[in-house]
């Protein structure tokens, strides 16, 4: 026998030779989802676990699966996005590895999505041995930074100073970001209070710290920001 239980009680990355990994896929463009879980379960020591048509599809289906090694998440999807997905997986199951996948070159959609839980960011473009790099380095170092991902984490940080709705933006609350969202649609003021289960007053309270923290003036002012900086999907509109 090569290897005790000791040794892989010190050595526990060894556990993860020779096994099967699961990935589990949430986008609602059929034909990229079926083709990238084709192309996974062509990798040796990876097999698509289950399919997902949006992150609340996801969600549902987590709950009644074995929980898999590498989730890999769309951001812009109808009901749940991305973000909300990876920050739910993050409360529920931290031993999943999230793996974001983007049509958008963006560093607030990277930044964000980091901040949710996502432990590396693919672009839907890469080739096929980049999805395949990013899966290996989940597995066995626990993350994947790309050139992308930290080409983009330098540059925000050197703007940190330089720009502060940067820096604010980077400081978003989850509940300031939702207000946000809402500013983006028709609702009133009392409506965007009623859908967040928040009085009228704190409602004014968040419009009043949003414009002095991004300083903004108008309403208008603060949708054009929150699209600008891909904190709404306005496919969900």
């Amino acid at each position: 026998m090569l290897f005790n239980n000791d040794h892989f009680k010190r050595f526990p990355h060894e556990n993860n030779l020779h096994r099967t990994f699961t990935v589990a896929l949430a986008d609602d463009h059929v034909l990229i989802r079926n083709g990238l879980a084709g192309l996974i379960n062509s990798f040796p020591d990876y097999q698509v676990l289950f399919q997902a048509v949006d992150g609340q599809d996801f969600i549902d289906k987590m709950s009644a699966a074995t929980a898999p090694d590498v989730a890999i998440l769309d951001i812009n999807m109808p009901r749940k996005d991305g973000y909300e997905t990876a920050n739910w997986i993050r409360q529920h199951y931290p031993e999943v590895k999230i793996l974001a996948l983007s049509m958008y070159d963006n560093e607030n959609y990277i930044i964000r999505m980091l901040k949710n839980g996502a432990r590396g960011y693919v672009l839907k473009e890469a080739e096929p041995s980049e999805l395949k790099m990013a899966l290996d380095s989940l597995i066995h170092k626990g993350y994947h930074h790309s050139e992308l991902v930290t080409g983009h984490l330098i540059n925000t940080l050197n703007k940190f100073d330089e720009d502060p709705k940067t820096k604010n933006t980077l400081l978003l609350s989850d509940r300031e970001i939702e207000f946000l969202q809402y500013v983006c649609t028709e609702l009133s003021y009392k409506e965007i209070a009623d859908k967040m289960y928040l009085s009228p007053r704190t409602i004014d309270g968040y419009r009043d710290s949003m414009f002095d923290k991004l300083n903004i003036k108008t309403r208008v002012g603060l949708a054009l920001y929150a699209v600008k900086n891909g904190l709404v999907n306005l496919n969900k509109m």
